[in-house]
């Protein structure tokens, strides 16, 4: 898939796809996501890297979660995460009044989970495979 190939109707989320925290929060979005809003790529992935590099995102600056608005916007660190949970069903929509902190604060706080995530909730050898029920969400 190309960039000009995105669904310009869906919200993207590049995730790392060797995480294991990160991966049980796509699962989670999956299951809230009653609208249909989301789309998911690795960041590992070919397209993944195509559109950071699309969107003009340095992985050096973040290696966890992007959300990409085809054509109109993107969010990185606490606003992507701020960002999908506003869309969200459930009890964690409710996590966007946490937006009312500064950003630095929420990204610092953001960082140090970044950072520790293969440590405290483990790593895959591989990305994840979706089942065929799923390959519809995730974007190749």
């Amino acid at each position: 898939m190309e960039i000009e190939d995105l669904p310009l109707d869906k919200k993207i989320i590049l995730f790392d796809g060797v995480c294991n925290l990160c991966d049980t929060s796509v699962q989670y979005v999956i299951k809230h996501d009653k609208k249909d809003i989301f789309r998911f790529v690795a960041l590992q992935s070919e397209l993944g890297k195509k559109i950071l590099q699309h969107i003009g995102i340095n992985t050096f600056h973040t290696d966890s979660v992007v959300l990409y608005e085809p054509g109109v916007s993107y969010y990185y660190k606490s606003d992507a995460a701020l960002q999908i949970s506003k869309n969200l069903s459930g009890i964690v929509s409710v996590i966007g009044v946490f937006k009312i902190l500064p950003s630095g604060f929420r990204d610092t706080i953001y960082d140090y989970v970044a950072r520790n995530r293969y440590k405290w909730y483990g790593k895959k050898e591989s990305c994840l495979l979706p089942t065929a029920e799923l390959r519809s969400k995730f974007l190749e």
